[in-house]
C-alpha cells in the first residue's frame, strides 16, 4: 500500500449524506477515512456538498460512532453531524460566486461531502478589503485571515468577553489599533479602570487622568449631582427637593451676571424667569452662588424649624468644593463655559492626530466613577442626537459588568440608564458600543443582546456560558463547546460583523504595544531583596492622599504629596544620594471649627485646606468653522 500523501483539496472526500433536515445533516464518514483517524474533521471545521445550483458550505457540530469496536480490525460505522450555514452560487459556467448565508437548494441522500477548499475558505470568510480589517487567522487554516466588517460591528455594537488571563486586553487593543490605521480620522472614547492602554496606544491617543481632567459639575444632570452632593442618607429626599429647588436659580444668576455690561445692567429683562431653564440643562453655574441661596433661605425666619437639610447640603458643598480628589470637577477657580472644549477634548473633535481618548478612571474616588460614567455614556448620546450622526463615535465601556449589571440594586440607574439608551438607540445616531467584561452573566442581559457581533474568548463558567448558548445561532452552538479548553488569544467570533460563524486565533500586538495587564511573576518577585523603608512610606503618602481627604490629617494636599520626599531625604543623604541640605518642615494648616452660616465664599476661593487646582488643559486646536460648528450643536442641545 502506497504511503499516504497530501491529496488536492477539492477531491479530499469525508463521506456520503445519510440524514438531512432542515438545518442539519448528517454524514457517514467513508471506510477509509475510518482507517485514517487522524483525517476525520475536527468540530467547527467547514465541509462542502456539490449541488446543481450552488456549493453548499455546512459546519461540522458533532462526531460519534453508534456501534464501537473494541479492535482495530473490525470496520465500525462513524458519522459526523453537521449544519448548514450557507453557499456559493454557481454562474452559467458552473464556477463558485461569492459567499451568500442561507440555503437555496439542499443536498440529496447520497450526495458527496468534501472538505472545503482552500479558494472556497477564502470565498466564505472574504470581506471587502476597504471596510474590514484583519485581527487573526481562522483555526481550519491558518493562511486563512480572520477579517472584521468595521461597519457592521459598530453599526450594530459588539462585545468581548473572556476570563481574566485569556488576552481579553490585548484583543481588545488589536481591534482598536486596525481599526485606527485604517481609520486615522475615528472618535474613540475608551474608559479605561485599570490604567492599563495607554501604552498601547501610545501614538494614537490622548491620554485623560484626574490629573489633567476638566469635566465641570454643571454638566451633570439632576440625578448625577445628587448622587455627589447629597448621596444615601435617611433625608434623602428632603436634601433632594432644596437642591431641585436652588440649581436653576443658581444657573438664573451666572446667566445674569454674564449678561451684565460694563455699567452693571442686564440686558432685556432685569432677572429672567427661571422656570425657562429646567434643573438638567446643561448651563453652567456656581457653587459659591447655591451656597448664597442657601445663605439666604437659611436667613428667612418662617424656615426656622425647617433648616437641617439646608444646612447639611450647605455642609455637604463646602466639604466636597475643598476635596483635592474631586478637583476636576470643582477644581476651576472661575466657572466658564467650556463645554464645546469638553466635548473637543473627549470626542477628539478636530482629530489632530489622536483619534482615541483614554479617560483612565483608576485614581478617580470609587464612589463618583459610575457618576462619571453615566455622565459620559450620556454626553456621547446625546452628541449624537444633536449632530445628526455626522460625526461618528465609539464608546468603549471596560469593565461593564461594574456599570449595568443584572442586580437591580447593584450600580448606578442613571449609569444603566445612559449606556442602556446607546445599545438601544444608538445605532440611529452614530454611537456605538463596545461591551468588555469577564462576567457576562452578571452584565444586563438587555444591553448584552444589543451586541450583535461576539468576541468570546475562553469562558469557564457555565452561568457565562449558557448566557451565550441563549442569544447564538445554531450555526455556532457547537463552536462554543471549545469554550472552556481555548487557549490565550483564541475565541469564536459571530454576528454581524464576521462573514461565518468560526474560531479564530488572533494577531500578536508587538511588545511595545501591549497593555500593562501582565499577570505579576509572584516566584521572579519573591525573589528580590525587599525596597527598604522609603518605599513603605512614599506608598503610605499617596495611598492617604487618594483615598482620603488630606484635611483629616492637617496636610495640605500639594505639600502632602511632597512628604514621601520630605520623610526620606534625610536618608538619601546619608546614603550618599543627592537631595536637600536640610530637612524642611512640614507645615501643618489648622481647619476652621465648622462650616459658617453666613458669607459664602466665591466658588474656588475657599480656605487654605483647599486643594491647588490642576493646570489648565488646553483644549485641541480647532479651527474657526468647528468652533462655530460646536457651538451650534450645544446650542440646539440646550434648546
Amino acid at each position: 500500500m502506497p504511503s499516504p500523501g497530501p491529496r488536492p483539496q477539492t477531491n479530499e472526500r469525508v463521506g456520503r449524506i445519510v440524514a438531512v433536515t432542515g438545518a442539519h445533516a448528517v454524514i457517514l464518514i467513508d471506510a477509509e477515512e475510518n482507517q485514517n483517524a487522524h483525517k476525520t474533521p475536527e468540530i467547527g471545521t467547514l465541509l462542502k456538498v456539490d449541488t446543481l445550483k450552488s456549493v453548499s458550505l455546512c459546519m461540522v457540530s458533532a462526531l460519534s460512532s453508534p456501534m464501537p469496536s473494541h479492535s482495530k480490525e473490525e470496520k465500525e460505522i462513524r458519522i459526523i453531524e453537521v449544519e448548514f450555514i450557507g453557499e456559493l452560487p454557481k454562474d452559467d459556467q458552473g464556477h463558485p460566486l461569492g459567499f451568500r448565508r442561507g440555503i437555496s437548494c439542499y443536498p440529496s441522500l447520497g450526495d458527496i461531502v468534501f472538505r472545503a477548499s482552500k479558494m472556497e475558505l477564502e470565498k466564505a470568510y472574504a470581506c471587502d478589503a476597504e471596510t474590514a480589517i484583519r485581527v487573526g487567522h481562522i483555526t481550519q487554516d491558518s493562511t486563512i485571515p480572520a477579517m472584521i466588517k468595521i461597519d457592521e460591528m459598530l453599526g450594530k455594537h459588539f462585545a468581548i468577553l473572556g476570563t481574566t488571563g485569556t488576552g481579553k486586553s490585548c484583543t481588545v487593543a488589536l481591534i482598536l489599533r486596525r481599526i485606527l490605521e485604517k481609520n486615522p480620522q475615528a472618535h474613540i472614547l475608551l474608559l479605561d479602570v485599570h490604567r492599563e492602554y495607554a501604552n498601547a496606544f501610545q501614538e494614537y491617543a490622548e491620554i485623560i487622568t484626574p490629573d489633567n481632567m476638566n469635566l465641570p459639575f454643571w454638566l451633570l444632570n439632576f440625578e448625577e449631582i445628587v448622587e455627589i452632593l447629597i448621596g444615601q442618607h435617611a433625608n434623602r429626599e428632603a436634601d433632594t427637593e432644596v437642591l431641585r429647588e436652588l440649581i436653576p436659580l443658581a444657573k438664573m444668576r451666572y446667566m445674569n451676571n454674564q449678561r451684565r455690561d460694563r455699567n452693571g445692567i442686564v440686558r432685556g429683562r432685569e432677572a429672567a424667569d427661571p422656570t425657562n431653564i429646567g434643573v438638567d440643562t446643561p448651563i453652567p453655574y456656581r457653587t459659591s452662588d447655591l451656597t448664597g441661596i442657601l445663605d439666604e433661605y437659611i436667613g428667612k425666619l418662617e424656615l426656622r424649624g425647617e433648616l437641617a437639610p439646608y444646612k447639611r447640603l450647605k455642609a455637604r458643598i463646602e466639604t466636597i468644593t475643598r476635596d483635592p480628589r474631586y478637583a476636576f470637577m470643582f477644581g476651576s477657580l472661575t466657572v466658564q463655559d467650556t463645554m464645546a472644549q469638553v466635548l473637543a477634548r473627549l470626542f477628539r473633535i478636530p482629530v489632530a492626530g489622536k483619534p482615541i481618548a483614554i479617560l483612565e478612571l483608576g485614581g478617580l474616588p470609587s464612589e463618583i466613577i459610575n457618576v462619571v460614567v453615566s455622565v459620559l455614556a450620556r454626553l456621547a448620546f446625546d452628541f449624537g442626537v444633536w449632530s445628526a450622526g455626522q460625526i461618528p463615535i465609539t464608546f468603549v465601556c471596560e469593565e461593564a459588568h461594574r456599570y449595568v449589571p443584572i442586580d437591580k440594586t447593584l450600580g448606578f440607574e442613571p449609569t444603566k440608564r445612559a449606556i442602556s439608551r446607546i445599545a438601544k438607540e444608538g445605532r440611529k445616531y452614530g454611537v456605538s458600543l463596545c461591551m468588555v467584561t469577564q462576567r457576562p452573566a452578571e452584565l444586563d442581559p438587555t444591553i448584552l443582546s444589543q451586541c450583535n457581533t461576539i468576541f468570546s474568548m475562553r469562558l469557564t463558567n457555565e452561568r457565562d456560558q449558557e448566557i451565550l448558548r441563549a442569544g447564538i445561532s445554531d450555526a455556532a452552538a457547537s463552536l462554543l463547546e471549545f469554550m472552556p479548553t481555548m487557549g490565550t488569544g483564541e475565541a469564536i467570533t459571530f454576528g454581524e460583523g464576521v462573514a461565518l460563524p468560526t474560531r479564530i486565533k488572533f494577531d500578536m500586538l508587538p511588545a511595545d504595544s501591549w497593555p500593562k495587564s501582565n499577570t505579576a511573576s509572584f516566584t521572579k518577585s519573591w525573589a528580590k531583596e525587599l525596597p527598604d523603608d522609603n518605599f513603605l512610606h512614599e506608598i503610605v503618602i499617596r495611598w492617604r492622599a487618594q483615598s482620603h481627604n488630606p484635611e483629616a490629617l492637617g496636610y495640605e494636599m500639594p505639600q502632602a504629596m511632597a512628604v514621601a520626599h520630605q520623610i526620606v531625604q534625610p536618608q538619601q543623604q546619608a546614603a550618599g544620594q543627592p537631595g536637600a541640605s536640610a530637612q524642611p518642615s512640614i507645615r501643618r494648616t489648622v481647619p476652621p471649627p465648622g462650616p459658617t452660616t453666613t458669607g459664602a465664599p466665591a466658588f474656588g476661593q475657599t480656605p487654605s485646606l483647599r486643594a491647588a487646582p490642576p493646570p489648565p488643559v488646553a483644549p485641541p486646536a480647532t479651527n474657526p468653522g468647528q468652533q462655530q460648528s460646536l457651538a451650534s450643536l450645544i446650542r440646539q442641545f440646550r434648546g
